[in-house]
């Protein structure tokens, strides 16, 4: 009974031994993934950049009507609204500074188009750059640059 008690007593300490391997093993495989050490190359590249959210800068001009060039129906008019994007505050300022201005080249723009000329998709894009360029023009000497990044129709009839 002797020697069966000492190799059971063996048998024991081999287990234990193995028990506390595994368990250390398991252990350091668990601290590994979770501090993500062997892994900060790629979590850093896969890792989204963080996007500045930047509130857009807008200038409505007031709706306005004007009359377009006679064609063959007569005499048409254009009710127009304008927002217009610009990329900082000092664009909007100039703007707002000079709106009188800004309506006034509107206008007379607008008042040389014939309603033929407004009413493709297309046109109304030849419209807007065109809007954009008259309103490029220095208001004042010397004028800051002024950026308009686009030119938006908030409401549009032709009657």
């Amino acid at each position: 009974m002797a020697t069966s008690s000492g190799g059971s007593r063996k048998l024991l300490w081999l287990l234990v031994v193995l028990v506390v391997i595994a368990s250390s093993a398991a252990a350091t495989a668990l601290f590994m993934v979770m501090s993500g050490d062997g892994d900060d190359g790629k979590a850093m590249a896969q890792a989204p950049e963080t996007i500045e959210h930047k509130a857009p800068i807008f200038v409505e001009i007031e709706p306005f009507t004007v009359n377009l060039a006679d064609d063959d129906y007569g005499s048409r008019l254009l009710y127009a609204g304008i927002s217009l994007k610009v990329a900082d505050e000092q664009s909007q300022a100039l703007l707002t500074e000079h709106m009188p201005e800004v309506r006034s080249r509107l206008l007379m723009l607008l008042s040389g188009k014939q309603a033929a000329d407004l009413a493709s998709q297309e046109d109304k894009r030849r419209l807007a750059e065109q809007v954009k360029a008259a309103l490029e023009a220095p208001m004042v000497e010397p004028q800051p640059e002024l950026a308009i990044e686009n030119v938006l129709f908030t409401e549009f009839i032709v009657q």
